[in-house]
């Protein structure tokens, strides 16, 4: 009997899963909703994600992993024992070997929950490797090479910074900044301006339609229905995309500081490369509108966006798993 093998980015806000051979064949949120009653996991997904917000008190809708990290064991191996099934179909008669996308920053026990949950969901085998690498190896850079290549991934909950020179990390960062974090303040700049609470499912499509890291010559507007926070009614207001600009101008600093603090840490020939050759931005958050621009005049090292920045670090996953034996320096453990 031979092994099926899965790549999985286990994500703050998406899972994603990768097949040799046939690519990318689950792309979905990472949400779980649980009955309240009798612990039993009702939907997995897309499904759940629709339920965020709107739920009875019998059921919660949740999300298990928090900045890149479990918080919820029980949940997320649920989560986790769902979507390999869901990636094998009917072939369960054999037992798969899973890789598994981390964040560079995660401690031994963090990386031991992951490996446990995996198990239990079903894998005969689990490796973890660091996303800052598997980004880079989706992001189509030639990380064996003996030459310096920067790679920012902005996922939901963390963003990983790290120069990467022969298959390994040189200097790196992790921080517990991405685009829940956006989200979250857009949230909270909405409701101090208009006195508008709103969800944070409209939060992130105000995010993606209007939203911009710089300040934008013909300004974007979109209209937002919440909760006015005086009366308690619906109201409906207008969002401009300087508010967006504005609420999220703290997290973007902080994205800033830790790059200029992994640049710092660079040795010098590697330095010359970066500069040569550019940051490479990639993750689900790299598409806010002009983030290459504002790292780029904040750093002074050209920036650009990878292509299919979101499915970096699946694809890379994948192809970590296909070629295990020449990743192994990269592969944290089994």
């Amino acid at each position: 009997m031979f092994a099926k093998k899965i790549g999985i980015d286990l994500g703050t806000t998406t899972v994603q899963v990768y097949m040799p051979k046939r690519g990318i064949i689950i792309n979905e949120p990472s949400v779980v909703a649980i009955s309240v009653i009798d612990k039993k996991v009702l939907a997995v997904g897309k499904e759940a994600k629709e339920m965020i917000g709107r739920t009875p008190d019998t059921i919660i809708a949740k999300r298990p992993l928090k900045d890149g990290v479990i918080a919820d064991y029980r949940t997320t191996e649920a989560m986790l024992r769902y979507f390999i099934n869901k990636a094998l179909g009917g072939m369960r008669l054999f037992r798969v070997e899973v890789m598994v996308a981390v964040p560079g920053g995660i401690t031994s026990t963090e990386r031991r929950a992951v490996i446990d949950a995996t198990i239990s969901a079903g894998a005969k085998a689990a490796y973890i490797i660091k996303e800052p690498v598997v980004a880079a190896i989706g992001a189509d850079i030639p990380i064996g090479s003996a030459s310096g290549h920067m790679i920012i991934d902005i996922g939901g909950g963390t963003s990983e910074i790290a120069v990467i020179s022969l298959g390994g990390i040189i200097s790196s960062a992790s921080i517990r900044i991405g685009g829940n974090k956006l989200d979250a303040a857009i949230q909270e700049h909405v409701r101090r301006k208009y006195g508008l609470a709103i969800g944070e499912r409209t939060a992130e499509e105000i995010k993606i339609r209007i939203g911009s890291a710089l300040y934008l010559e013909e300004k974007l507007i979109m209209d937002v229905k919440g909760r006015d926070m005086m009366s308690g009614l619906p109201r409906l207001t207008t969002v401009t995309s300087d508010d967006v600009t504005d609420a999220i101008q703290h997290e973007l600093q902080g994205m800033i500081e830790a790059i200029k603090d992994v640049l710092h840490n660079t040795p010098p020939e590697l330095s010359a490369d970066v500069m040569e050759k550019g940051i490479v931005v990639s993750g689900g958050s790299a598409q806010l509108r002009n983030l290459d621009r504002l790292f780029a005049e904040a750093t002074g090292v050209p920036a650009f966006i990878a292509n299919d920045s979101q499915m970096c670090v699946v694809k890379g996953t994948g192809i970590a798993l296909e070629n295990l034996e020449s990743y192994k320096r990269s592969i944290f453990t089994s």
